[in-house]
């Protein structure tokens, strides 16, 4: 019985007499112990970001159960506060020279090394240059995308593996349905782990703490964007070109400056699309690549995701000589003349006030003749409806035309007269091929 007892007796430690704890020592020797700093009140290792706190807390939990007995949940609790005064650090360096992977550190330029240092960000993929050729991952993306836009997801992939903004771009890849997208996104789960995050594009907009969540994630993934249009685009636009600390918002406490760097990769059956904006700074943040057809013999393979997660090593190759080849051309995407239509169609449909003021058979622009807004903005419905465009606002058509009325030769005016003489808004420059009450 006396062996028994002296076999679970620990070792009595320096920050522990037998009646008080000194904290201070308890911290250092859990430092030591397990090698961390604390930056903006996150704690980091040599393999990145401590995601789970929990951990931490149950690691203290084993450290003090062999001799205190009571009141240790609340101990636990204020030491892990004083191991984030312990620990902090004024700030980790954000590197976009390097990529900290599972067995070191691989500088861009091709220097590797197995030392590790503390970093934001660890990849859980292994850094092999003798990786074989991702056969499956290449025959997947040659039944998936043209060779062009290949090139660019490849570029856009290697881009998020640093942590930078450079790019100034977002992507979408859509199609029908089925064809098999969203394998993507299953395979950079598998080669950023934590550091990608799922979510919603739309959230990020609508919810004011959705921008906290994704401090010190490489990338965002949307797996099935909504086709609602969005009704502010200002965060979403903030993201994809950070420069500088943003403010960041947490439930319940104090906002504060937080530094972003995440990339937003999207899958969808359709565009992105936005209520009120439709500026160029909305789709030239873009890269909008179209996936083939789904053959109608393809049979699908319930394991491939499998399968192109076993050649991780190989597609981190892969991703790696994409990036290399982004930063070589300073940053600027590869895009083919389909990516680049797909961004301009994008823009026309979300923007189709252009495209009914070009139309013929509505509307014919001549300069001393006018129209109400009211009947323009009716003909223009008739003409969304005939096309198959879904009408914008009234004040948004008002508001596009008066910004394109030089280009158009328009003058906006609020002494039109309309048909029972009274003097309301409307145009000079355009006159009414159709009734207004043609489609009634």
């Amino acid at each position: 019985m006396s062996k028994k007892k002296d076999d679970c007796m620990e070792e009595q430690p320096g920050w522990y007499n037998g009646q008080f704890l000194d904290e201070v020592g308890f911290c250092c020797d859990f430092i030591c112990r397990h090698p961390m700093v604390c930056v903006g009140g996150k704690f980091f290792s040599k393999e990145g970001r401590i995601h789970d706190e929990n951990g931490i807390k149950k690691q203290i939990y084993e450290m003090l159960r062999p001799f205190l007995k009571v009141g240790l949940a609340k101990k636990c609790s204020n030491l892990l506060e004083m191991l984030r005064m312990e620990a902090y650090k004024d700030n980790l360096p954000v590197h976009e020279d390097r990529l900290h992977v599972a067995n070191g550190t691989l500088f861009v330029k091709g220097e590797f090394t197995e030392h590790k240092e503390f970093c934001r960000n660890r990849l859980p993929v292994k850094y092999n240059p003798d990786a074989p050729q991702p056969v499956t991952w290449l025959h997947f993306l040659s039944e998936l995308l043209d060779d062009e836009d290949i090139l660019t997801l490849q570029e856009y992939l290697g881009y998020c593996l640093i942590p930078t903004t450079r790019g100034q771009t977002m992507m979408l890849l859509k199609g029908n349905g089925g064809e098999g997208k969203s394998r993507i996104g299953v395979v950079m789960q598998a080669m950023l782990g934590a550091n990608l995050k799922n979510g919603s594009i739309a959230k990020v907009e609508r919810s004011p703490f959705a921008r906290a969540d994704l401090e010190h994630e490489l990338v965002m993934v949307d797996d099935d964007m909504k086709m609602e249009a969005l009704k502010s685009t200002h965060h979403l636009k903030s993201l994809i070109t950070a420069e500088m600390p943003m403010d960041l918002e947490r439930k319940g406490e104090q906002s504060y400056q937080g530094e972003m760097y995440v990339r937003f990769l999207a899958f969808s059956n359709g565009d992105l699309e936005s209520l009120y904006d439709h500026s160029d700074g909305f789709y030239r943040r873009q890269l909008i690549l179209s996936v083939k057809k789904k053959s109608l013999d393809r049979e699908d393979d319930p394991f491939l995701a499998d399968k192109l997660v076993s050649e991780i090593e190989g597609i981190f190759l892969w991703c790696l000589e994409g990036l290399r080849r982004l930063i070589a051309n300073n940053y600027r995407f590869s895009e083919s003349s389909r990516t680049k239509d797909n961004r301009e169609q994008a823009r026309c449909d979300a923007d189709n006030v252009l495209l009914f003021l070009r139309s013929e058979g509505y509307i014919r622009l001549k300069a001393d003749s006018t129209i109400t807004s009211a009947d323009l903005y009716a003909i223009y419905c008739i003409w969304c409806n005939d096309n198959t465009y879904k009408p914008l606002a009234a004040r948004t058509v008002s508001m596009t035309l008066k910004k394109h009325a030089d280009e158009f030769g328009l003058e906006h005016d609020n002494h039109i007269t309309n048909s029972l003489g009274k003097q309301v808004n409307g145009f000079w420059g355009i006159e009414s091929l159709i009734s207004p009450g043609f489609c009634n």
